[in-house]
């Protein structure tokens, strides 16, 4: 066995024992392991990670570590911006504009993110932690999880831990960590299937409406998948405060 010294900053301390928080401890591993699979051992998602520095210098996850050196892992930080040509960049940047895949537990951070016009994958069935983790490859998404298991798997590129189980704060996290508040749109996508709602003439759906529907409103969105009809109803004034509740809380 060989030892190293591991320091782990800000929020990625959530993940360690009391015993390893915010100060440096001594990591034994054995010989000719990668940086990532210690971080992971350790107990933090390569996908919380955003810069690595051994004695000092910038390195990515394929660093293999060396008996005694000195490392310093961090999360993501607003004002740390790593340059596409510099050493030590962990992944590309998360797609713009951004996207994402929830995974089962998360249905209503799902609808929140699809109010706010974000595309938002949510399964309709228990897809397994595979399947989560190649969609999210192969559509270029980011995944949001509270299952660490899950955004340590080596095809999940971007991806973020939640630490709270409430909805409202989860979607708060999330528009802060991506910083997203720039990208919320005034049309939302449909909160059923995700789909892209478009304008329709009330003639043209109007045997599917109530008949107070058909009386009081005039206006109408169909989404082009489903064909869920929207409208602004009773409930519309008050998603509108949600939203604008969101947009002041970029800080």
């Amino acid at each position: 066995m060989q030892d190293a010294s591991f320091r782990f900053y800000a929020d990625l301390n959530d993940f360690l024992p009391p015993e390893r928080q915010q100060a440096a401890f001594v990591y034994s591993f054995n010989n000719d392991q990668s940086i990532k699979h210690l971080i992971e051992a350790a107990g933090v998602p390569h996908t919380e990670v955003e810069r690595i520095l051994v004695n000092g210098t910038p390195v990515d996850f394929s660093y293999r570590v060396q008996p005694g050196d000195r490392v310093a892992v961090y999360p993501h930080f607003s004002t740390l911006d790593v340059d596409a040509g510099q050493n030590g960049r962990l992944r590309p940047p998360p797609p713009s504009p951004a996207r994402f895949i929830l995974d089962i537990h998360l249905g209503q951070l799902a609808r929140y993110l699809r109010l706010l016009g974000f595309d938002t994958l949510y399964p309709d069935s228990d897809l397994d932690d595979a399947d989560l983790a190649q969609i999210a490859h192969d559509e270029e998404r980011i995944l949001l999880s509270r299952d660490r298991g899950l955004l340590m798997r080596s095809l999940v590129v971007h991806g973020y831990c939640l630490r709270t189980k409430d909805s409202e704060e989860q979607l708060t996290a999330v528009l802060h960590r991506f910083s997203l508040f720039d990208q919320i749109q005034d049309t939302p996508r449909c909160l059923r299937c995700n789909g892209i709602l478009q304008p329709i003439v009330k003639e043209a759906i109007i045997d599917r409406l109530e008949p107070k529907t058909k009386r009081y409103y005039h206006e109408f969105q169909i989404c082009q998948d489903c064909e869920q009809i929207y409208w602004q109803g009773s409930h519309y004034p008050k998603l509108r405060q949600f939203v604008a509740a969101v947009k002041q809380n970029r800080g």
